[in-house]
């Protein structure tokens, strides 16, 4: 009992650390991508912007109008991606499940593609809830693809069974593309990015995405529990069923409503939460916190490389996260497949 004291006490400690010096790696990273750009701002000028707004100061204008909702999106986005990552990796006990891998955000770019072609002038709100649909879809067809192999479920088959929907669901979403001349519409979609994100869209999704962050949090003593496997969860009084079609609905939430704001992005749901884990410990009452913070990092930055390669031309933030995401993900593949 006392060196369990002892041992929730240490994690405390460190996820305090960690919290801090997230937050603050967080608050110099936004300062810094607002900054920088195809044009660069001084910094005074940027604290001016934030704490003291001109209206009649151009570059007062240019960070309040472009920059800021843009960084602030990235933050926001990054956070949901690897929460959905967090929460997925929680409910199948998968160290590879994440949304893009497993061909969830694909489901939500090829309704959005749908919706391009039959309602032209789409609202974005209604937008994001035929995304969030497109997700949930392909999540019931990727788990029941998963199931109905010999053996039933598991996390192999998991990924493998996110890898073949996910191929489909692009390779539809392209011929829809090009038959309907859409490949300029939707190549925000298949590489990602927040530059089209303004403040009408940042007001949309940033009350849903802190809500079901929160929310996210306060279920992670219960993803604990179920890590330990359902006999044990069920012995200690939880309702496994319930709390995995929660978690599961939180991770899509965040999914839909991303991907409907600025593509789709993979890799960051799988890479943020193992390095989570490395700072915190397997607790998700701590995992899901961190990764949110780390995922708000991680993309700012993704962010502020994509912009600062070569201006005023902008790489692809998904091609940024995947350079880094790919290799992580041979790595921990390698690792599962020598302990099968």
């Amino acid at each position: 009992m006392i060196t369990n004291r002892f041992f929730c006490k240490t994690n405390r400690q460190r996820f305090l650390l960690t919290a801090i010096i997230g937050l603050a790696l967080l608050a110099v990273s936004i300062f810094f991508a607002i900054a920088y750009g195809a044009k660069q701002l001084p910094l005074n000028t940027v604290w001016q912007a934030i704490f003291a707004f001109t209206p009649q100061n151009i570059e007062h204008q240019i960070i309040h109008s472009v920059r800021l909702p843009r960084v602030l999106a990235a933050a926001l986005v990054g956070a949901a991606f690897a929460v959905a990552g967090a929460l997925m990796q929680g409910v199948t006990r998968n160290p590879l499940a994440d949304v893009g891998i497993l061909g969830i955000n694909a489901g939500a770019t090829f309704v959005v593609a749908l919706s391009f072609v039959f309602i032209p002038f789409i609202p974005f709100t209604f937008l994001m809830v035929l995304s969030f649909l497109g997700a949930t879809v392909t999540t019931l067809l990727i788990f029941m693809l998963g199931a109905r192999s010999p053996g039933g479920l598991s996390p192999l088959k998991l990924t493998l069974a996110g890898t073949v929907i996910a191929s489909l669901l692009h390779s539809l979403t392209s011929g829809i593309a090009i038959y309907f001349g859409l490949s300029q519409d939707l190549a925000f979609w298949y590489a990602g990015g927040v530059a089209g994100v303004e403040w009408p869209q940042l007001k949309v999704i940033a009350p849903i995405i802190v809500i079901v962050l929160i929310c996210s949090v306060f279920i992670g003593k219960s993803l604990s529990i179920l890590a330990m496997g359902d006999e044990m969860a069920i012995n200690l009084g939880l309702n496994t069923k319930n709390i995995r079609i929660i978690a599961v609905m939180f991770a899509l939430l965040l999914a839909g409503v991303s991907v409907a704001a600025v593509g789709s992005i993979a890799f960051v749901g799988l890479v943020i939460p193992h390095i989570a884990r490395k700072f915190v410990g397997v607790d998700y009452r701590f995992v899901i916190p961190i990764s949110a913070i780390l995922g708000a990092v991680l993309l700012v930055l993704a962010d502020l490389i994509a912009r600062t390669i070569d201006p005023p031309k902008e790489f692809a933030i998904g091609v940024i996260v995947a350079m880094i995401g790919v290799p992580f993900f041979l790595v921990i593949a390698r690792k599962e497949k020598r302990s099968l």
